[in-house]
């Protein structure tokens, strides 16, 4: 009965500490944040209830061990002989696993504990290089783009101003194509002008020379004529 009743304890109370625990993780887990404190406090409290709960059954096996040896007493008061000694063998038997059990739960425990705290800690230096090599390749993305958005800009200004010479430079020569094209057309037309003044003058000078040379011709040819006519006349035959 006795041994009915421990069970029934342990059982309770791992059934306790395992609550407490699942409540604990959640509230330390919700508000650990970000940064992996949660899951840190998290494993330390899984850690310590097993290392409870191994002590408990600890607690319990040594009731079992008193109870069972108790009982053996008593019996090897009561029978004695070959009886009592094999009693006390039982004890000695029962007691010896006890402690074994006991030695191995302990052990496995405490290697379940240091294995789980080592994995922990290699997940939190992975997850740390990790971030760390994402930030390293965040921020050389981030120089990259702002090199090239500098040199882009760059290139930028200094096409515009090519781009602002080559239309004052176009400007420059269309006004001097111009200048020099009305300069051409004005000297054009005044030489012209000149020269068909000049050849009219000429013409009308020719002329008027043409002119009076046929009319001094005519009048020496007219006097010529009345001379002639005068001679006849007065001339006798």
């Amino acid at each position: 009965m006795v041994v009915v009743v421990v069970v029934v304890v342990v059982v309770v109370v791992v059934v306790v500490v395992v609550v407490v625990v699942v409540v604990v993780v959640v509230v330390v887990g919700g508000g650990g944040g970000g940064d992996g404190g949660g899951v840190i406090v998290a494993v330390e409290v899984v850690v310590v209830v097993v290392v409870v709960e191994a002590v408990v059954i600890l607690v319990a096996e040594v009731i079992v061990v008193i109870v069972v040896v108790v009982k053996v007493v008593v019996k090897v008061e009561v029978v004695g002989g070959v009886e009592a000694v094999v009693a006390v063998v039982v004890v000695v038997v029962v007691v010896v696993v006890v402690v074994v059990v006991v030695v191995v739960v302990v052990v496995v425990v405490v290697v379940v504990g240091v294995v789980v705290v080592v994995v922990v800690v290699v997940v939190e230096v992975v997850v740390v290089v990790v971030v760390v090599v994402v930030v390293v390749v965040v921020v050389v993305v981030v120089v990259v783009v702002v090199v090239v958005e500098v040199v882009v800009v760059v290139v930028l200004e200094v096409v515009v101003v090519v781009v602002v010479v080559v239309v004052v430079v176009v400007v420059v020569v269309e006004v001097v194509v111009v200048v020099v094209v009305v300069v051409v057309v004005v000297v054009v037309v005044v030489v012209v002008v000149v020269v068909v003044v000049v050849v009219v003058v000429v013409v009308e000078e020719v002329v008027v020379f043409v002119v009076a040379v046929v009319f001094v011709v005519e009048v020496v040819f007219v006097v010529n004529v009345v001379v002639v006519a005068v001679a006849v006349v007065l001339v006798p035959a």
